[in-house]
């Protein structure tokens, strides 16, 4: 009975199914933007329109309303010293922006910018998006946090993972038919995020976006989804340009590749 023991482990291991590692995919450009290249761009967000933007660095943070067509500002709002602005997102009628590791976000009147109150949060502050239900919120860790919009109490937490591993450094955030896209810092891939388990779906690389020679700043960050439209826009901190895309089935770059790898290999 004792030999027996050994082999019956075995076999329930050969048994464990193991997640499929997610694709990694390109994007095609189907039209490009003007877009402040002074702007350290931290959230962003599509809305009547045209488009919301959330700027950080110590002493050049605030939010903007942009014409798409032209990248004019049409509408400011600075962020004042000691504070490093990051994600915003738009709900009803304002509008809620987070900070790096003051670990206070404010409220805004979204028809005019003008202050409306601020909430708390405990943790740094990263990305925002909505899925019209929770807004949920990015600390730069593998989870995502999902709060109360009237109140910005935390509901859930969803942990990140591809092919089992902890997805960590997830940046700014989008919503789109269903799933939760994400900047992954550091990298050129966003990740596509089943908001239901969790689990990373696919890589897309926009390596092939940007400046052609980026400094070590101007990293992917922003993205913004025209829901009537269809239209995904993405673009990047100091970055030149907005980008319209659509998803493509094209070889990614091979550095992306490398970089998604890395992040199944479950590092600490």
């Amino acid at each position: 009975m004792l030999r027996t023991v050994p082999l019956l482990i075995a076999l329930a291991g050969c048994g464990a199914v193991q997640d499929e590692a997610p694709k990694v995919q390109t994007v095609a450009v189907v039209k490009s933007y003007p877009h402040d290249s002074q702007a350290f761009t931290e959230g962003l967000f599509f809305d009547g329109g045209g488009l919301f933007e959330s700027t950080g660095e110590e002493g050049t943070s605030g939010i903007r309303k942009v014409a798409l067509e032209t990248g004019e500002v049409t509408a400011q709002a600075p962020l004042s010293p000691p504070y490093f602005g990051e994600g915003i997102i738009g709900w009803k009628d304002r509008l809620y922006q987070l900070t790096w590791k003051d670990q206070k976000g404010f409220i805004y009147n979204k028809a005019d910018l003008t202050p409306k109150g601020e909430f708390a949060y405990t943790g740094e502050g990263w990305g925002l998006t909505h899925n019209d239900k929770s807004i949920i919120m990015s600390d730069g860790t593998d989870k995502l946090r999902f709060l109360d919009p009237e109140t910005m109490a935390q509901q859930s937490t969803l942990a990140v993972t591809a092919k089992g591993c902890p997805v960590k450094d997830l940046n700014e955030l989008e919503w789109i038919d269903g799933e939760i896209w994400a900047n992954i810092w550091r990298t050129d891939l966003i990740a596509r995020i089943d908001p239901v388990n969790g689990k990373v779906k696919g890589f897309v690389d926009v390596s092939a976006l940007g400046p052609p020679t980026p400094s070590e700043d101007e990293v992917p960050n922003g993205i913004a989804y025209d829901a009537q439209g269809k239209r995904i826009f993405v673009t990047g901190k100091m970055w030149p340009q907005l980008y319209e895309v659509r998803v493509s089935d094209g070889a990614p770059n091979g550095a992306a590749q490398d970089q998604a790898a890395a992040l199944m290999r479950c590092q600490n």
